[in-house]
């Protein structure tokens, strides 16, 4: 593994960065096919903050946890210095076909590996250079710099765990937050977090206009029960309140069928020592019936535990 700079490194920012491949489809890049009369901006115009904060840290890497790269043995992490290719939506492919191209950190890759085996964690690097990688990867990575010109660090979800009890999933991640802090602080990066989740689940299985896909006059969340959840969510991470948080996770996962339940907002908090700052909330939106917010830890303008 390269040496990293002599200082110790350190988490700038975590982000709370929804996936939805509507998103990218609303934005119209010409990395991705198809084509859109736009749609979604309010969880679109609320990615801009994130966008403008990375050009003022200027981070090393971004590090991003994804619900859909599944894993089942153990958690992976891509390690091939540059990945290109074409990555489809299975249930969306009529709204992403994204041709991807992104440079991986794979020194960092290398040492998250260590630090999790050391901590009792299965652990594996994706060294295939065909590899697809998954849209939540790509979605929440180019929602937050389409530029893509910030090497990246992308890690699965591993769903064994929370396939057969939901508080040994949460320990596991909790295990891989501790190790994801530490091997940054090892290599001496700077690094901005990314936890590609999206709030409650629930969401409709057809299209309201299979013909204008982008219809927001049809878009709206799955029921007041579900935006109910979602808003008591916001609130505590708005306040630092994570013991409160956790405390209802158990409840929010089974009641909303929340994609948090994968892991990567609780990977996040861990890695950044459970932050009691307040999370900035930048916007708020549905898709397909699902609750999706975009929110920032600031712990380089001060915060922290």
């Amino acid at each position: 593994m390269a040496p990293g700079p002599k200082s110790a490194g350190e988490i700038l920012s975590g982000w709370l960065a929804p996936h939805p491949p509507h998103l990218v489809y609303g934005e119209n890049p010409p990395q991705n096919e198809p084509k859109s009369r736009g749609g979604w901006e309010s969880l679109r115009f609320a990615y801009e903050a994130c966008r403008q904060s990375l050009k003022n840290l200027k981070p090393d890497v971004i590090i991003v946890h994804s619900p859909h790269w599944q894993t089942v043995v153990g958690h992976h992490l891509l390690c091939v210095p540059k990945l290109s290719g074409l990555s489809v939506d299975p249930i969306f492919p009529h709204l992403f076909r994204y041709k991807f191209e992104m440079n991986v950190d794979c020194a960092l890759a290398n040492a998250i590996c260590d630090e999790g085996k050391s901590l009792g964690l299965t652990m594996k690097k994706m060294e295939n250079p065909e590899f697809r990688v998954d849209y939540g990867t790509i979605v929440a990575l180019h929602m937050m710099n389409p530029d893509w010109d910030i090497p990246v660090v992308a890690i699965s979800a591993n769903n064994s765990p929370y396939f057969y009890d939901d508080d040994i999933a949460q320990e596991e991640f909790l295990k891989l937050g501790a190790a994801t802090r530490k091997a940054i602080e090892k290599t001496g990066r700077r690094a901005v977090l990314a936890a590609s989740n999206t709030l409650s689940h629930l969401h409709f299985s057809r299209e309201p206009n299979p013909d204008l896909p982008e219809d927001m006059s049809q878009e709206h969340i799955f029921s007041q029960a579900q935006y109910e959840w979602d808003m008591k969510v916001i609130d505590m991470l708005r306040r630092g309140d994570l013991d409160a948080y956790f405390r209802c996770l158990p409840d929010f996962m089974r009641e909303t069928f929340a994609e948090v339940k994968a892991g990567s907002l609780t990977w996040m908090l861990a890695a950044m020592g459970m932050p009691k700052t307040p999370a900035k909330f930048h916007g708020y939106g549905s898709v397909i019936g699902t609750g999706n917010a975009v929110m920032e830890w600031d712990l380089a303008a001060g915060g922290g535990k």
